[in-house]
C-alpha cells in the first residue's frame, strides 16, 4: 500500500483511499502528466532527455554498432574468400583428376593396343614359323614322292619286263630271251 505524508491525517479526517488512487491536494488536476499546467516543464525534460539520448547513440552506441558491424562484414568477405579459393581448389582438383584419368585411359589403351600388336605379331610369326615347317615338310613329301615315284617307274620297266616275259613262258611254253621282250616293252612304252 501507498503511504503518502498527509495519508495519517487523512485517515482521521475520514478520507479512506484505495491503493490505486492517488491523494491530491485541493487546485490541482489529477495525474501530473495531464496537468496542463506542467507541460511546458515536461517538453523541456523530454527535449533534454532525447538530446542527451541522441548524444549518446551519436558518439557511443553507433560506432560501437558500426565496429560491430564492420567486423562482421570483413569477417564475412574474409569467408566469402576462403570458400572462393576452397572451390577453385577444389575445381582445379577435380580438373588435375580428370586430367589423370584421362592420361590413364590414353595409357591403358596404348599398352593394350601395343600388347593386341605384340600379340598379333606373335601369332603371325609363329604362324609363319608352322606354315614355313609345313611348307618343308610338304616339299620333303613332295620330294620323298617324287623320288619313289621315279623310282617306281625305273622299276616299272622291268617289272613289266619281268612280268611279259613270265606271261609268255607260260603261254607259249618255251624261254623266250629276256632282253628280246625288255626292248619290246621298251618300245610300247
Amino acid at each position: 500500500m501507498f503511504v503518502t505524508p498527509g495519508y495519517a491525517q487523512e485517515q482521521a479526517a475520514g478520507e479512506v483511499h484505495s491503493g490505486t488512487e492517488a491523494p491530491h491536494e485541493e487546485g490541482h488536476g489529477g495525474f501530473p502528466p495531464f496537468n496542463p499546467a506542467l507541460y511546458p516543464s515536461q517538453l523541456l525534460w523530454l527535449a533534454i532527455t532525447f538530446g542527451l539520448f541522441y548524444v549518446f547513440l551519436k558518439r557511443v552506441a553507433v560506432p560501437r554498432i558500426g565496429g560491430i558491424l564492420e567486423v562482421r562484414q570483413d569477417r564475412i568477405d574474409q569467408d566469402l574468400g576462403q570458400a572462393a579459393r576452397l572451390k577453385q581448389d577444389a575445381d582445379d582438383a577435380v580438373a588435375a583428376y580428370e586430367q589423370e584419368l584421362a592420361e590413364a585411359r590414353n595409357r591403358a589403351h596404348v599398352i593394350g593396343q601395343d600388347a593386341r600388336d605384340g600379340a598379333k605379331a606373335h601369332a603371325d610369326a609363329t604362324r609363319k614359323q608352322v606354315e614355313a615347317g609345313l611348307d618343308q615338310k610338304l616339299a620333303d613329301a613332295e620330294a620323298h614322292i617324287a623320288s619313289i615315284k621315279s623310282a617306281a617307274m625305273r622299276e616299272v620297266g622291268t617289272i613289266a619286263a619281268d612280268t611279259a616275259h613270265a606271261i609268255i613262258d607260260r603261254l607259249v611254253g618255251t624261254p623266250v630271251d629276256q632282253a628280246e621282250v625288255t626292248a619290246a616293252v621298251k618300245a610300247a612304252s
